[in-house]
């Protein structure tokens, strides 16, 4: 087949649409295999289903590897793509089971098909330079606030506050805001009646103030990305802009030698 009919046919929406459809589709039998019944009476429907499926992946990656050549294994998608599929033909033995069941992680291939998707995984990757130091921040916060509880509650609170760990995941359950009043506060302030001046603080450092930065960190690379992308458009409108009057004038210079 020629390779430039095969990158025409890889890159046109019908085809992504088709395998956007298949990797749906096999969501739909992976969860329906978790239901015993179903498993006992169509599982060997759902396995040659599960075959023709890591077929038709197995066919879309050659092509694509053929289309694309040297330049499939420079994208991060495609590599993505790639490795996902290699999980999914690897053997049903017994010392590569764990791989086997990894061949859930399909349905991330959704993320590739779809370019919204793709945005907002991109940007999840631009907030990791600005989350360091926030993470780094809270992490301070944390450590001071849980050594500070086991010194305060520790004794009296040993199930939850009764060393450093415990301290820590009390204190990340009291963050999400999980039973924090009834289920911890409260009882800690029948021992410690001041005890709030402790919590109160922690609450409103670590879960609004924290997790806002984090929210508008996160906004912030969205709206770079969203200009980035405007920039990028406005760029190739100027091109064609361009290129239109190039041929405009060429075309005019043709008119003017005939007459």
């Amino acid at each position: 087949m020629n390779r430039e009919r095969v990158y025409n046919l890889v890159e046109s929406s019908w085809f992504k649409n088709f395998i956007l459809s298949v990797i749906i589709f096999n969501g739909i039998t992976m969860g329906l295999e978790t239901y015993p019944s179903i498993q006992r009476s169509y599982g060997d429907t759902l396995l040659l289903v599960d075959e023709i499926i890591v077929a038709v992946f197995v066919v879309e990656i050659a092509l694509r590897i053929y289309a694309h050549r040297f330049a499939f294994f420079k994208n991060g998608w495609s590599l993505f793509d790639l490795f996902i599929v290699l999980i999914s033909v690897v053997p049903a033995t017994e010392a590569v089971s764990v791989l086997r069941i990894l061949r859930v992680f399909r349905l991330f291939r959704i993320v590739t098909v779809v370019p919204q998707m793709r945005k907002i995984v991109k940007a999840l990757f631009g907030v990791i330079p600005g989350m360091a130091s926030i993470v780094a921040l809270m992490s301070v916060i944390f450590y001071v606030s849980a050594v500070l509880a086991s010194w305060l509650f520790g004794h009296e609170f040993p199930q939850w506050f009764g060393d450093l760990g415990k301290s820590l995941y009390t204190l990340f359950q009291v963050m999400t805001l999980e039973s924090w009043s009834m289920g911890i506060a409260r009882p800690v302030m029948q021992t410690h009646p001041y005890a709030w001046l402790f919590f109160i603080p922690f609450i409103f450092i670590a879960t609004f103030i924290i997790i806002n930065l984090i929210v508008a960190v996160v906004v912030d690379v969205m709206k770079d990305l969203g200009s980035h992308d405007d920039d990028e458009v406005e760029i190739v409108s100027k091109k064609e802009i361009h290129s239109l009057r190039k041929e405009i004038a060429e075309l005019k210079t043709l008119l003017e030698k005939k007459l």
